[in-house]
């Protein structure tokens, strides 16, 4: 068996899930600096509604919020710089944690800007769309991050082609199939999203939370869809436009094909992790294709397509594997 190589850690994600937030951080605490001849004795902290109903000192303010976008979206996005944590949760991880970073660096700066050279900071209100224009802003950033993620894992070449008996057939390349959660499921999710966005725009008498809920919406669609994608090269499976598996040719043992019950044997739907290297697509009830690989990871991807799933993989590495031999 041969092994190729890994990093420790993803330069990309050093970057952004590190660098990135550490630098928004910085850039509140520069700023209270550089302001703080023209800030009240005392700047909002907190808000009930729209009106500030807590103050404190704006260097203790602003370095609270500093170690708040460190500690809570740096500490998800930090996830990103672990080469070897798999790629989609990396992906995730770093979406989630500067989008937390984006909102909360944002509102930081434009509540600071309206407290400029005012004599107190009781008159501030909150400012709704600087939440909005970070959250925005901050997916976006996490959405770019993670295309720039690569995975870096262990790969490890497997040296005999597949069993014979499993399934083989003659593949059509390639072969692209949808996974997931089906329309209905997916017009669910949203409208459950929009009647939430409603009502908690309602409550707060401001659009504002639409912006909210649009990533999260977003993110929860990209864990219920997926594509498989095989070719000559391997296994690809990609939620987002982004890959949440890629496997070479080389790496894949063999699969068959099984029944899979998502709530029974993973412990629920969409994308599932039930053990070290056990993984699954687990979107819908009944016959899946279960891949095996040389490092002694295992997905399994439920679909009515599994038999083919299964079959052209299998002849795909055993055609390799006898070009190797030959």
């Amino acid at each position: 068996m041969k092994t190729r190589a890994s990093r420790t850690f993803d330069p990309a994600g050093v970057v952004f899930g590190v660098a990135v937030p550490i630098a928004v951080a910085a850039l509140g605490l520069v700023l209270a600096y550089v302001w703080q001849s023209r800030l009240p004795d005392e700047v909002a902290t907190h808000f009930s509604g729209t009106e500030p109903d807590d103050f404190s000192n704006p260097l203790s303010s602003s370095w609270t919020l500093a170690i708040v976008i460190v500690l809570a979206g740096g500490g998800c996005s930090a996830v990103a710089s672990l080469a070897r944590v798999l790629l989609i949760m990396r992906r995730t991880m770093l979406i989630i944690g500067l989008t937390v970073v984006g909102m909360i660096g944002v509102l930081q700066i434009a509540t600071l800007t309206r407290e400029l050279d005012l004599a107190s900071g009781q008159s501030v209100t909150i400012p709704g769309w600087a939440i909005a224009v970070g959250t925005v802003v901050g997916f976006a950033a996490g959405l770019f991050g993670a295309s720039t993620l690569r995975d870096h894992r262990e790969r490890v070449d497997a040296t005999s082609p597949p069993h014979g008996d499993l399934p083989r057939c003659s593949p059509e390349l390639p072969l692209v199939v949808s996974v997931g959660a089906s329309r209905v499921a997916g017009i669910t999710v949203v409208a459950i999203s929009l009647a939430g966005a409603a009502l908690t725009c309602y409550l707060t008498s401001s659009p504002w939370p639409v912006f909210l809920f649009v990533p999260l919406t977003i993110l929860t669609l990209s864990l219920l869809r997926f594509t498989v994608h095989i070719d000559s090269d391997g296994l690809y499976v990609s939620s987002l436009g982004m890959a949440a598996f890629d496997y070479d040719i080389d790496e894949i043992t063999g699969a068959s094909v099984r029944t899979v019950d998502p709530g029974k044997d993973f412990g629920g739907w969409g994308l599932r992790a039930k053990g070290r290297g056990n993984y699954a697509v687990a979107t819908e009830s009944g016959p899946a294709a279960f891949v095996t690989f040389a490092n002694g990871d295992r997905l399994t991807i439920g679909s009515a397509h599994a038999e083919t799933i299964a079959g052209t993989l299998n002849t795909l590495t055993a055609r390799t594997r006898s070009t190797t031999v030959d």
